[in-house]
């Protein structure tokens, strides 16, 4: 089937890749691809929330009270991934930034060791790994830690990507015309995408056709037999049929750091300050510090809907405060990067992967809020059986919704579980992965 793709961002590249892998003529469209006679590394930069993210793969630690649907999409997401990268490196040996490795979660003092304990007691009991180890023997694995840390687990399931490589191998996966070292393709594949910078400013449905409409583009209009509106924030401004079915879709922006390891930081033969992803409740704020293959460290995140886009002045004080609390050597480390996004967040924070009622050619794909990376792979393989449903002529059957958790209005969103919302150092206020 000729499929459009709207959205260049996790969800759109990894569903415009698994469209192709499954046989489809994608096109890709989205302001900032390279444009004809580029190739995909010219310059492609997702600047959303996917160029933001940490990529932290993590169903335990993403894990909040009465959150139990969208917990069991978390961990969807989180089991697709190895076939995911599989799948990229049968078109590309570029890069993902894939490391399963585990992470750590810590506690700084009292207070955030029974928060943590609340937390990760719920999260144990749906099954997922969470084991304690001592500070002591965690400082032995990490000694750049602080000493003074007042609990600590392993979560040897929490793995991580890097956004913007996986970015990249996408890009070099969709514009493929043979795998690595020039092995062939895989059998099923669809032919190379065809990648288009422009802005979908309408969409409707036309008999069996899905008809876009494109600005800053010759192309005009465009006709498809299926399109995937993956635009993030950008739906909003799509009109057309999504306008008439509206996805409430709101802006929670977010701060993210990222330093420099100087190498003067390092003792002879070590390569990072962290061998893994620490997260950490200090305080009562929860801060990630995610270790990066090139010697960069990523620290995050802010959750703000404050109505500012651009950088928050007391977040970034707060994340590096925090951060230097976990891991003191954040002090000496070179800032490189501040970066604010927004991420797409619906009523109730849970996502939406469903066909139009009165457009069923088009499939919206938006509202992942904080979890779009580690959807990614979930969404994709969520579009593809939508599709594959339109092409046996029974996408209805396909359509249902997943499970939503209750909205976000009633259930505390702290890092607690009712009880004690009024200690402060019980909420996990304001920090999550952007």
């Amino acid at each position: 089937m000729r499929a459009v793709v709207v959205g260049a961002g996790a969800i759109g590249l990894t569903t415009a890749v698994s469209l192709r892998a499954a046989g489809h003529a994608v096109t890709l469209i989205a302001p900032e691809l390279p444009g004809p006679g580029e190739g995909p590394s010219v310059a492609h930069q997702v600047r959303g929330a996917t160029h933001a993210a940490a990529g932290m793969l993590a169903p335990v630690g993403e894990t909040q009270f009465s959150q139990d649907a969208l917990g069991g999409l978390l961990h969807q997401g989180w089991a697709a991934y190895p076939e995911l990268i599989e799948l990229l490196g049968r078109f590309t040996d570029a890069p993902t930034g894939f490391r399963a490795q585990g992470s750590w979660i810590v506690a700084a003092d009292a207070a955030d060791a029974r928060a943590w304990s609340r937390l990760l007691d719920h999260a144990g009991s749906r099954g997922r790994r969470v084991e304690p180890i001592a500070v002591s023997r965690l400082r032995r694995v990490e000694p750049a830690l602080t000493p003074g840390l007042a609990q600590a687990h392993e979560a040897p399931d929490d793995h991580q990507v890097d956004p913007r490589l996986l970015v990249r191998a996408c890009l070099a996966a969709l514009t493929a015309e043979t795998g690595p070292g020039g092995a062939p393709l895989p059998e099923t594949a669809g032919p190379p995408a065809t990648l288009l910078p422009g802005t979908v400013v309408a969409a409707r449905q036309r008999g069996e056709d899905a008809v876009l409409d494109v600005a800053e583009s010759a192309a005009g209009a465009l006709h498809a037999d299926v399109a995937v509106l993956a635009a993030g924030l950008g739906h909003r401004d799509i009109g057309g049929a999504p306008a008439e079915e509206p996805l409430a879709l709101r802006p929670v922006h977010g701060d993210v750091l990222r330093l420099r390891v100087r190498q003067e930081q390092l003792l002879p033969g070590e390569e990072h300050l962290l061998g893994r992803t620490v997260r950490a409740l200090v305080g009562g704020r929860q801060v990630y510090l995610v270790p990066r293959a090139d010697r960069t460290l990523v620290v995050g995140a802010s959750s703000r809907e404050d109505g500012l886009a651009g950088s928050h002045a007391g977040s970034v004080l707060d994340l590096l405060a925090d951060a230097a609390a976990v891991l003191p050597a954040v002090r000496e480390c070179e800032l490189l990067e501040v970066t604010a996004a927004a991420r797409p967040g619906t009523p109730d924070d849970a996502p939406r992967v469903a066909v139009l009622r009165g457009a069923p050619r088009l499939i919206v794909a938006a509202g992942f809020h904080r979890h779009g990376i580690l959807l990614a792979p979930w969404a994709a393989e969520r579009a593809v059986d939508l599709v594959d449903a339109m092409r046996r002529g029974s996408a209805d059957d396909a359509a249902t919704p997943p499970p939503e958790p209750r909205p976000a209005k009633e259930r505390p969103d702290d890092g607690t579980d009712g009880d004690d919302a009024d200690d402060p150092h019980d909420a996990e206020q304001g920090r999550n992965d952007a």
